[in-house]
């Protein structure tokens, strides 16, 4: 199987390219210049029409929207390598569940918090920012009582619902969410950031 993944350092894609790692999948990268706008080019918009990265393509073929790959992933390489549960178990329903509450429940909180604070003058707001940090900090509290319960998402190992619920929890510290207010997430957010396949930024 041919896997290539066209992304960019310190950006959405390097989850991506940390799961590839963690799960050792042999792949190539492609780095697309977002900042040179690489990303509007018509032959990545062929493969990406949202212009954005990161994509992945399999054989050839191209799929979009992180989280749609990191399932990909998850089903593809992480349940042999004991990284992603089998399908039809509690323990996949709730994987499913938390990948998608970490990049669409709490993700859409933080857009806001990010509109609010880094976004376009006229529509950055304290007010606003301040509403969407006690709404994180809602959502963080239910996170916190999952990990008070247990060291790693799933229970007593490490999954790749660790990296993609961590990878959203780290960048909503660099956005100022109160995570530091969550002494079970603060902790576990330490031990998924500190893997080795965790260490990419170039």
């Amino acid at each position: 199987m041919s896997l290539v993944l066209y992304w960019h350092p310190m950006s959405s894609a390097t989850p991506i390219a940390c799961a590839l790692t963690e799960l050792g999948v042999p792949h190539e990268r492609v780095k697309i210049d977002i900042h040179a706008g690489e990303q509007r080019r018509p032959d990545y918009l062929a493969l990406n029409p949202n212009g954005k990265v990161p994509t992945l393509t399999v054989n050839g073929a191209p799929m979009f929207e992180a989280l749609a790959i990191h399932l990909w992933l998850g089903h593809s390489f992480g349940v042999e390598r004991g990284l992603w549960p089998k399908g039809g178990t509690p323990e996949h329903l709730q994987a499913m569940s938390w990948c998608t509450w970490a990049y669409v429940t709490y993700g859409a909180v933080l857009v806001r918090l990010q509109i609010a604070t880094q976004g376009e003058d006229a529509l950055r707001h304290p007010v606003h920012a301040e509403a969407a940090r006690q709404v994180l900090d809602q959502l963080l509290a239910l996170l916190d009582a999952r990990l008070a319960q247990q060291p790693w998402m799933l229970g007593a190992d490490y999954s790749l619902v660790d990296l993609v619920v961590g990878s959203v929890m780290g960048y909503s510290v660099y956005l100022g969410a109160p995570v530091d207010a969550h002494p079970h997430v603060k902790a576990w957010l330490t031990r998924v950031q500190a893997r080795p396949a965790m260490q990419i930024s170039a």
